[in-house]
């Protein structure tokens, strides 16, 4: 049976860790716009085009509403990051969204991007000397790729970094497809948000120089700013998006790039490589996760096919970065490829606010890991990494490596 004459459950399955599902080049081809089951047992639709997707992305009539009573639920359990009531407390779109980015964009911008280079570089090198002197194999996932991440984003949110193991069980919970139950689900998040709340509180009456404390420092909504329940709801946001993303993404990174050793060694030889590395390992991530969800609130067709209001629909970003109609020998690693529109971070109003951050944070990596350790390789086959299972984001269990 093809792809255009079955619902496939979603998300789909790869038979590896870095490589692709087979069927998101049959979908892309035969059945751009198809019927998936998610692991709720409710019904969406699925695009894998590039061009598709880029549309969606950028329409506002699909919006984040996932709370609406006809959207798709995600995971059987409900809430979590995409369709929690705290995912209704920022603003979706127009103006109101707009102010909201402008005002936690200022702690994202390129200039406090290279500022922050030096810290991040040698809290890298640490992390390294720290994985060394406990002897190969490593596991580079836990002892780099998680932890700087998480010692960034805490400092940007003034937050203790020591915390940080609470701070990984809270996401995870709010990023849950089919790993935790409802009850487990529901303390997790009580406890994140009450976190949260002391938290703001304790900045209120004590500000630092810290991203929170600026938003406080500007005052509720009749001064411009924001009322202290989103300005809770934006650092629980960023506590999530701010580490767990890119510390998964660091593990695949690395892996991807010791896969083949020659690509390791074209880095090794030709540093000036490593933005433009960074951004093809982004494009080529097969294992990002569920996607992005949208719920239409109005009729619309796309690539031909009308979809009715109150449909949900799942943009795979990572089946778009391979469309061959978008970029040349799409299935290729090319460490060199410029430019590279791939939509890792989304597109329009909704692109990831904290890319360039994620972007510094994996070219320092790349960067201190290359002069520190030039030997390095996956101290097991390629082939036996395993994927994180029932979240929303994709990554690796570890990343084991020697040296």
């Amino acid at each position: 049976m093809s792809v255009d004459e079955q619902v496939l459950r979603y998300p789909i399955p790869a038979d590896a860790a870095l490589e692709p599902p087979a069927e998101w080049a049959e979908l892309r081809s035969k059945c751009p716009v198809a019927h998936v089951t998610l692991p709720s047992g409710d019904q969406a639709t699925l695009l894998t085009r590039y061009d598709d997707v880029k549309e969606v992305l950028a329409d506002p009539r699909f919006t984040r509403q996932l709370n609406a009573p006809d959207a798709a639920r995600l995971s059987a359990e409900g809430g979590g990051v995409f369709s929690s009531e705290f995912a209704a407390i920022i603003p979706d779109g127009g103006e109101e969204h707009q102010h909201w980015r402008r005002l936690v964009g200022r702690w994202f911008t390129a200039k406090r991007m290279a500022a922050l280079r030096p810290s991040m570089a040698r809290i890298a090198e640490e992390l390294i000397d720290e994985m060394v002197e406990r002897g190969a194999p490593g596991d580079l996932k836990a002892a780099l790729g998680f932890p700087l991440p998480v010692y960034v984003i805490c400092d940007m949110l003034g937050v203790p970094a020591e915390d940080r193991d609470r701070f990984s069980y809270w996401s995870d919970t709010l990023l849950n497809l089919t790993r935790y139950g409802k009850e487990e689900i529901d303390a997790a998040q009580a406890a994140f948000f009450q976190y949260m709340s002391e938290h703001v509180a304790a900045k209120r009456a004590e500000p630092g120089d810290d991203l929170l404390s600026e938003l406080i420092a500007v005052g509720g909504p009749e001064d411009g700013g924001l009322n202290d329940l989103q300005i809770l709801v934006t650092g629980m946001a960023l506590l999530v998006a701010g580490h767990e993303t890119t510390a998964n993404m660091i593990g695949k990174m690395v892996s991807m790039l010791l896969a083949d050793r020659g690509r390791w060694e074209q880095l090794l030889a030709d540093p000036k490589l490593i933005r433009t590395a960074v951004e093809e390992t982004l494009r080529l991530d097969a294992n990002s996760g569920f996607g992005l969800p949208r719920y239409l609130r109005e009729e619309t067709e796309v690539s031909g096919t009308v979809l009715p209001r109150g449909t949900t629909v799942v943009c795979s970003m990572a089946a778009a970065n391979r469309d061959e109609t978008a970029f040349e020998a799409a299935d290729q690693m090319d460490l060199s490829r410029s430019p590279n529109t791939h939509l890792s971070f989304g597109a329009g109003a909704h692109s990831c606010l904290g890319q360039s951050l994620a972007r510094t944070e994996l070219q320092v990596v790349l960067e201190v890991l290359l002069r520190k350790l030039p030997a390095l390789e996956l101290a097991v086959p390629v082939e036996e990494l395993e994927r994180v299972e029932g979240l929303a984001v994709g990554g690796l269990r570890t990343v084991p490596v020697r040296w």
